[in-house]
């Protein structure tokens, strides 16, 4: 009974918190999880030790990605216990991660793989579809975030948007004279929606705001799509959070600077964001082009098999 009291509490705390449906459902799962695994044990009575004990039996055999993200759920689940004075401390904050792989190579769509993208997304609602694609691909927006977005918070003059982000967190993101265009353009075309108060931006065919996972299957279809004749894609996991990645991508590859890419992103730690920054062997190659050494004497060859 007491578990069910943890769990109720932190679902509220999630909530409260403005966690995606994803992240509350796998938070949940994890919590779940370790409450099973301390059994009668009482919540002030857990160390780091037994958070790590968990870790280790537990995500034995899962990615290192995969167990930072089962840490990252209970640091947010031991939160939630002390903000509701539960129990006095965090004994998931000071675990450490586990090392991930630094140099796989990321998931990202080029400028004319992004353009041509756009040649794949049809059907009755292609035009309401577009705009979704470039307020991810071209403005940087979680599916969450164009999830959540509503008439008011689109503002036709100012040219921007404003969106409300993980923890709650409000950020205006200026658009393109394009998307702003087609904003408007898409605004005129919406679909009237079920309830007469519902406010959101994008509404589905049955009149309700259209849902994440119904905004994934959109994308997802426009990606096999595009995959069945680019065979250089087929190998590449694209979603719509690979999207945002490209945003970011061209931000950078544009020479703007990594704070600024920041605040559009809507990151807390430039670290976060340091994640889209990727050099290429061409990257390489045209930095030591640029180096000149004037000047070089002339050096005697010496013939070392004679020597």
């Amino acid at each position: 009974m007491e578990h069910d009291e943890y769990m109720m509490a932190f679902k509220l705390w999630m909530k409260q918190a403005g966690y995606t449906d994803t992240t509350k459902r796998e938070y949940e799962r994890e919590a779940f999880s370790f409450l099973e695994y301390i059994e009668e044990l009482p919540l002030q009575k857990i160390k780091k030790l037994t958070v790590v004990s968990y870790l280790v039996q537990h995500k034995e055999h899962v990615s290192e990605a995969t167990r930072n993200r089962t840490l990252a759920a209970l640091r947010s689940f031991f939160k939630a216990m002390n903000d509701f004075e539960m129990m006095q401390c965090n004994p998931a904050l000071d675990v450490k991660k586990s090392k991930t792989e630094k140099n796989v190579l990321p998931v990202y769509l080029e400028q004319d793989q992004l353009q041509s993208t756009m040649n794949y997304i049809e059907g009755k609602y292609k035009e309401r579809n577009l705009a979704i694609f470039l307020l991810m691909a071209y403005s940087g927006l979680r599916v969450g975030e164009v999830h959540r977005l509503n008439i008011a918070h689109y503002h036709i003059e100012k040219g921007s948007i404003t969106v409300l982000g993980k923890g709650r967190k409000w950020n205006e993101i200026p658009l393109t004279a394009e998307v702003n265009t087609y904003m408007q353009h898409i605004m005129e075309q919406r679909l009237t929606p079920y309830k007469q108060k519902e406010d959101a931006f994008f509404v589905s065919q049955k009149g309700r705001r259209l849902s994440i996972r119904q905004i994934q299957k959109i994308m997802s279809m426009m990606f096999q799509a595009m995959k069945d004749d680019y065979s250089e894609l087929r190998h590449l996991k694209l979603s719509c959070h690979k999207l945002r990645h490209s945003f970011a991508t061209l931000m950078l590859r544009n020479q703007v600077d990594i704070r600024i890419v920041k605040e559009l992103m809507g990151h807390t730690s430039i670290e976060t964001t340091m994640i889209y920054t990727h050099i290429q062997d061409d990257d390489k190659k045209q930095a030591i082009s640029s180096i000149q050494i004037p000047n070089i004497p002339n050096l005697e060859i010496v013939d070392v098999s004679r020597v």
